[in-house]
């Protein structure tokens, strides 16, 4: 955890402490009045002690939480994740406590620290655990509500680049010199070998009809991609000769797997680009199947040269993948080998791409960040409403001093602040000067 991150979930404990105090306050008045009476007698060290034990917890199971989140990668929608994670939040939630009792009881009270180790009673921490699980249950459900619209709008934001990405990809995957060098060998060969020439021109045609049939699908079998690359290396074979080595099966060990179009072929290309393919340095690609993954490795000899590779291709085929699956394409690199791992997928997946989804891409999102202004301010709004009456509340029924007044007015300031931005109005140029303002510049053409 970050320092500024640990800061901010520092100030969040903070007044999650102070909400939960007030709200316990109100509760024993109501139901309990011996107890809130004893509370209000100690009011400042009960209020530190609950903060205490509120920032304790709250940033060891925050801790837990962001570790789970780097460790499964942001997923823990499953049963069995999600079972380890609450039971680890008892038993952190519990360690929690257990170290806040020490430190109160035993750094600040001056309680003998064998009597606090040898006195931990149960009705200690159950409270402590199941307000913990009730305030996770609500976090839980609100970062998968927020997975479910981040996951929405990746979904659509990809869909809305798959006219762009597709059409980048179509000019990384035949490589203009591929088909310069591609010419070169046919013109050469037209007049030391014609039948040669004639196979040459058989595959290089076979491939251009593929990548026009396969270019708009978003899946295609395994073996029909493995058969294309076969098809494909051929035209390297005859090209480079014995200087290129591969190691392609003829067909996948299931007919139901399939892959991105036309990512084979790419891949192949790219370890031909990048690599010196000579007699004495020859590149030895292989296809084969790894843990449900179609792998394509190479021994690696780089080129050198002065402008380093843009990776546009590997960049598409991840997109492309990014709108059918959650499954990554890997990507490893060693001093001797390099090697892309593709999934291969069981289930069809189809998605529909419209000229609308991509125009209106960036509507969605500005729609959706104003939206989340707007939720972020009725949040405020309701813990202001529920809030500040208890403040004063407390106040009357404690002191005549109108203390409420300041939290009443401080925190009443930032949220009408808060809510000026949400809609979009400036109280001194008006509602949304800053969009006029930008669209003024945006038409003026000497700007």
């Amino acid at each position: 955890m970050t320092t500024n991150r640990f800061l901010k979930e520092l100030l969040r404990a903070f007044l999650l402490g102070t909400l939960l105090f007030f709200g316990f306050l109100a509760y024993y008045y109501f139901a309990e009045n011996w107890r809130f009476e004893g509370i209000v007698a100690n009011i400042w060290e009960e209020y530190f002690s609950n903060i205490l034990f509120t920032i304790i917890i709250y940033i060891a199971n925050m801790s837990w939480f962001l570790f789970l989140l780097k460790k499964w990668d942001g997923f823990l929608f499953t049963l069995k994740r999600m079972s380890i994670a609450v039971l680890g939040n008892v038993v952190i939630t519990c360690a929690a406590v257990f170290v806040g009792r020490v430190i109160i009881l035993a750094g600040l009270q001056d309680h003998p620290l064998q009597e606090v180790l040898g006195s931990q009673p149960l009705n200690q921490y159950i409270q402590p655990v199941v307000v913990t699980l009730i305030i996770s249950a609500i976090f839980y459900a609100f970062w998968y509500y927020k997975y479910r619209q981040e996951n929405a709008v990746k979904e659509q934001k990809i869909i809305a680049g798959t006219a762009s990405a597709k059409f980048d990809a179509l000019k990384n995957q035949l490589d203009p010199h591929f088909l310069f060098n591609s010419l070169n060998v046919l013109t050469s060969l037209i007049e030391e070998d014609p039948y040669q020439a004639q196979k040459f021109t058989t595959s290089l045609s076979k491939v251009y009809r593929y990548v026009l049939e396969q270019k708009n699908k978003d899946l295609i079998s395994v073996d029909d991609e493995l058969k294309f690359a076969k098809t494909y290396v051929r035209l390297l074979k005859m090209r480079f000769e014995d200087s290129i080595l591969f190691e392609i099966p003829d067909e996948s060990s299931n007919p139901e797997a399939k892959i991105i179009p036309l990512s084979l072929q790419l891949l192949l290309e790219n370890a031909v680009k990048h690599n010196v393919v000579t007699s004495e340095r020859p590149l030895h690609i292989k296809v084969f199947e790894r843990d449900g993954m179609l792998q394509v490795s190479n021994n690696l000899q780089e080129k050198q040269v002065v402008k380093k590779s843009s990776g546009v291709g590997l960049t598409n085929i991840q997109q492309r993948y990014a709108i059918l699956t959650d499954r990554r394409v890997r990507i490893e690199k060693t001093a001797s080998d390099f090697s892309v791992q593709l999934p291969m997928l069981t289930r069809q997946v189809s998605k529909v791409e419209t000229q609308e989804v991509y125009i209106e891409d960036k509507r969605y999102e500005k729609a959706k960040e104003q939206v989340e202004k707007i939720k972020g301010f009725y949040g405020n709004l309701t813990s202001y409403v529920i809030v500040i009456p208890i403040l004063i509340f407390i106040n009357f029924r404690t002191t005549s001093f109108p203390w409420a007044i300041f939290p009443a007015l401080g925190w009443g300031f930032g949220l009408t602040v808060h809510g000026l931005e949400a809609f979009g109005y400036n109280p001194l140029y008006g509602k949304k000067w800053e969009e006029r303002k930008m669209r003024e510049f945006m038409d003026d053409e000497n700007f």
